[in-house]
Order: C-alpha cells, then structure tokens, then sequence
C-alpha cells in the first residue's frame, strides 16, 4: 500500500510538471517593458492552474491567463507611457505570490548579430573599446538603462528557456553590456528622455544562418543542418540555426520596438545570397513576434585585412549589405567606413564603438520615431557621366555639403582595361559634382570610391556622416 502511494505521489507530480510558478530571466526584476503597448508576460505552471498578473501602475487592471497542457501561460500586460519612477508587477496564482520589482515602462530594442555586437564596454583582452573608461565610470547616470545579456548557447532543437536576467547600468555592470547596445541605449534615451532596455542576444562568429530557423535553413540547397550537426569537426561558433534554437527562441514574443544587427564578417563570400537570407531572417522574426512590421537597423561590416587589404571580397559584401536594405521593408543601413583606425587593419574589432551606437540611434529616432532633422541621409552615388578627360560623379543630397573638397582621397578609376589606378578628385562648387582624373586610365569607364577590404573613409557631409563606398561598374573584382 506505501509503495502504490508513493507511485501515485510520483506520477502526480510528473504530470502536473510544476507546483508553483516559474518565470523565465527575461521576465524579472529590473525589466524595461514596452511603454504604451500590450506586454507579453510569461511563464510555467500546473496544467490548468490560473494565473493573473497587474502592474502598480494601474493595480486594479488585472489580466488572467491558464496554463496549457504543458503548463505554459502568458498574458498581454498593458503598459503606462514612459517613465524612470519604478514600478512592481504581480503575478498570482497555483499557490505563487511573486512580486517583480524596479519595473519600467520605456523603449526596448532586440539586439544580435556576431562580436562587434556582442564585444562589451571593457572589450575584448588586447581590443579596447574607444572611450571605455569613462563610459563606464558614468554608467550610474543612466538608472534607466537596463541590459539583458543572454550567454552563448548550442542547439539543433527549440529551446524555452535561458539564462540572461536584466541588469541596471551601473560600473559594476555596464563593463560587461555590450558596448554597441550601451552607446544605442544611451543616445537614444538622451534623444528621447525615457528609459532604453536592450537585449543582447548576440554570438561570435556566428553566421546569419546561425539565426535562422530549421525551416527556413531546409529552403537553401548550399545548408545542411543534419550534415552539419553530424559534423564533429565544426566549432561551435561555426554552426547553423543552434544560435536561434538555443538563444533567440526562448525570447520570441518578449514585446520589443525593433531590432538592431551587426553581423556579416563570418558571410564575407557569400554576398550573392547574403541580401536574400537576411530578407528571410527578418520576415521570419517579425512574423513570429507578431508585432506587425517592426524595424530593423543594422551596420556595415568593419573595415579589416580579410585576408588581403586591397581585395574587394569585403566590399562586395558590404554591397550586398545595402542591398539587402533596399530588399527589407522598415529598414536602414548605417555606413561605418569612416570608424577605423589604419592600424586597424589586422583587428576586426573596431574600437569606436559609441559613434556606431549612436549613429543606429540616429536611425531610429528618425525612421522609428519620427523625429525630424536627425542627421540620418549618408551621401550616396547617383551617377556618372564622362566628360572629356573626368567622371563627373553627382551624389545624393549633393547640397548637405562635402569636405574636404579638394584632394580626395579614395577614388580609383579604370579605363578599357579595367585596371584600376588611383585618381584626383576635387569637389566642383558650382554644381557639388566630384570630378575625377586619371591620366593612366586614359578614357574612364569606371570608378570606385573605397571599395576594398580595409580603407578608412576620409570624405563627409556637413553633419559628419560619410560618403558611402560605392563602384561605378558591375566588374566583379
């Protein structure tokens, strides 16, 4: 008779699955939810059991929810408008009273991609993060910063759950935020003036398809997931869809503003498919979040050796990576040629980090928010015509300005041969067209603007934003 209850016991407790209610990190103390929107909350517990959640911002509106066979439940919590005055959320139920305390209410954007997204405030050992002292030094300004880094995690099937509670900024937790999502976080909350929360759901090395889903991943014959995991001799950082399985699937649903992406470094090569993967990646993220078409910034790839300075594989890619915003409704990409050091050019891991952070920032003020006169309009290539001995080169928003405009750096220009030599370049200020010469080119048929491996962008609007690198021809290399 013991025996059989105790069996009775154990099957009991096997079946229920939980006896209290269990949150994932992301929902916690410290959070920043969503303002003025219906907030996803949550969690697990006994198949069946009700659940009811309220924010102290509105105690008597109270949402209930009941868990499922499998003991899930989750609620759409409306939020107040932006605030830094914390609040506390409660959820009861299946013999829980839990309390979530230092809530707010504020602008909260997803972040992924690769290291220059995940490399953090106090960098990476010999990498330094420009300005890093004193960003962290003063990190306890911005209370209403709040951070969630996830760890890295490996799996070829869905996950629920994993680790990454918030933290608020403050010196002994902003070292370790990454360091493009702090500098996002702080401009935009400057710009704004309500707390920022930041996700950090990024990898490195990881491929774009390391973010996509099995189903997707199974649409492109150059892939093979189960060939790829029966494969022992990949590394980790290496593999696909595990980084969307193990890291960004436990969040799905968390209520978010949009997304920034730094990554691409590990597709160099790839800049054929690239444009179109991310195109999937993203309708993929937005429809599984179901919050309608939600922005997404992202950056080019940093200047670097790639495995020769004057080759164009990198630029091609960073081609593609335009392409790609041109392909993705709600999307911009921002230019960071201009953000390297020349001694960085055996270091993939650029050091100006705030200017990235604060240029995405930009983006979203203006694209996201509405918020007029953000200096967001890179000069771009229009068109060439030859005249005589010049390429006249006219720009986009040709009137904001160029400078220098004398002595150019950057440009090259090739003739019947294709052979590129470099070029004199000189802004014309009658017309603002950039006029470019190359007497051993002889007759130019093509020009190019920084479009190599690793070269530092030297030529800017009025505003300080930099001329994208471009190419006149279609010549692959």
């Amino acid at each position: 008779m013991r025996k059989s209850l105790i069996t009775v016991l154990v099957l009991s407790a096997s079946l229920s699955g939980y006896s209290k209610i269990e949150l994932p990190d992301i929902i916690g103390n410290n959070m920043v939810l969503q303002q003025k929107a219906d907030a996803k909350i949550w969690g697990w517990a006994t198949p069946g059991s009700l659940v009811t959640v309220s924010g102290s911002w509105n105690a008597s509106k109270k949402v209930t929810a009941k868990a499922d066979s499998k003991g899930r439940w989750e609620v759409m919590l409306p939020t107040p408008a932006a605030s830094f005055t914390p609040y506390s959320v409660t959820i009861k139920g299946d013999g829980s009273d839990l309390t979530l305390d230092n809530v707010l209410s504020g602008e909260v954007w997803f972040c992924s991609g690769q290291s220059n997204m995940e490399m953090p405030l106090r960098g990476f050992g010999f990498q330094p993060v420009e300005g890093a002292g004193e960003a962290i030094a003063y990190s306890g300004r911005y209370p209403g910063i709040r951070v969630a880094k996830v760890p890295k995690g490996r799996a070829y099937t869905p996950q629920d759950r994993t680790p990454g509670p918030w933290k608020v900024s403050q010196p002994s937790t902003a070292r370790e935020f990454t360091a493009l999502g702090y500098f996002f976080a702080r401009s935009l909350s400057d710009i704004l003036g309500v707390p920022v929360g930041i996700i950090d759901c990024s990898y490195g090395g990881s491929k774009i398809e390391g973010w996509q889903s099995r189903e997707q991943l199974a649409k492109y014959p150059e892939w093979n997931v189960d060939k790829e995991e029966a494969d022992s001799t990949l590394q980790d950082y290496e593999r696909i869809n595990i980084m969307y399985n193990s890291m960004l699937h436990p969040l799905i649903g968390y209520t978010v503003k949009g997304f920034l992406w730094n990554q691409g470094e590990s597709n160099v090569g790839r800049e054929k498919t690239y444009p179109y993967h991310q195109k999937d990646m993203v309708e993929d993220w937005r429809v599984k979040w179901g919050l309608g078409e939600l922005p997404f910034y992202f950056v080019e790839i940093p200047g670097w050796d790639y495995g020769n300075p004057d080759g164009t594989g990198a630029a091609l890619f960073r081609e593609s990576q335009h392409k790609a915003a041109e392909l993705i409704p709600n999307s911009a990409i921002i230019s960071t040629s201009d953000l390297v050091y020349p001694f960085e050019v055996n270091d993939i891991h650029a050091r100006k980090k705030r200017e990235i952070g604060e240029r995405l920032a930009f983006m979203a003020a203006a694209k996201t928010y509405g918020i007029e006169g953000m200096p967001v309009d890179y000069p771009r290539f229009k068109s060439m015509k030859v005249e005589g001995d010049k390429a006249i080169i006219t720009l986009t928003n040709p009137w904001d300005g160029i400078t220098p405009y004398r002595n150019l750096e950057g440009f090259e220009a090739a003739g019947a041969d294709r052979v590129f030599h470099p070029a004199m370049a000189n802004v014309n200020l009658q017309t603002m067209d950039i006029e470019v010469t190359c007497p051993e080119a002889g007759t130019i048929e093509a020009v190019r603007y920084n479009f190599k491996n690793f070269a530092v962008g030297k030529i800017h609007n009025s505003l300080g934003l930099p001329l994208v690198p471009f190419r006149t021809d279609d010549w692959e290399q």
